[in-house]
């Protein structure tokens, strides 16, 4: 038996920043201060990432590129990067990306890329929290619920055994 299956998800947009529950709106503007910290000297697209997590502690982290690429770091990996090191059992609840350029603000919301949404599901996955992303454009912003709507066809790796020697 052959079967046509779809995939879709639902998403709420905001026209402006202001109509955004105050925490999310907190987040929001944590990660375009975040984006002002980012090194990117060979795309001059910056990125920044805030992470609420349970406690109510907010983490940022900005994408650092490198001469090398792929050497550097997207704001998302970052941000979970730092979540993870300094508040190993504080579950992130929320994640809030946006973007810059020469111009100011993207007008446009970033998207995370398919490394960062892999580590997001992974943090998912290990904290057995769902977290609600935040895209922030200068005059749109979606929420959505968990990263399942954008990576539906998850790699996991749980029953996976690497032997160390």
């Amino acid at each position: 038996m052959i079967r046509t299956n779809n995939i879709s998800f639902s998403y709420t947009e905001y026209e402006k920043t202001e109509e955004l529950e105050s925490d999310d709106r907190e987040l929001v503007i944590a990660a375009r201060e975040a984006a002002l910290n980012a090194y990117a000297p060979y795309s001059n697209f910056k990125v920044g990432a805030a992470i609420r997590l349970e406690t109510g502690i907010i983490v940022k982290g900005a994408n650092v590129e490198n001469a090398a690429f792929p050497s550097g770091i997207c704001a998302e990996r970052s941000a979970l990067s730092n979540s993870i090191s300094n508040h190993p059992e504080d579950k992130p609840v929320a994640l809030a990306i946006a973007a810059m350029t020469e111009e100011g603000l993207t007008d446009d919301f970033p998207a995370p890329c398919g490394n960062c949404r892999q580590v997001i599901a992974e943090e998912e996955s290990r904290t057995g929290n769902k977290i609600k992303i935040i895209l922030a454009g200068k005059n749109k912003t979606q929420i959505i619920d968990g990263i399942s709507c954008l990576l539906p066809l998850q790699f996991k790796g749980k029953n996976l055994k690497i032997n160390l020697p």
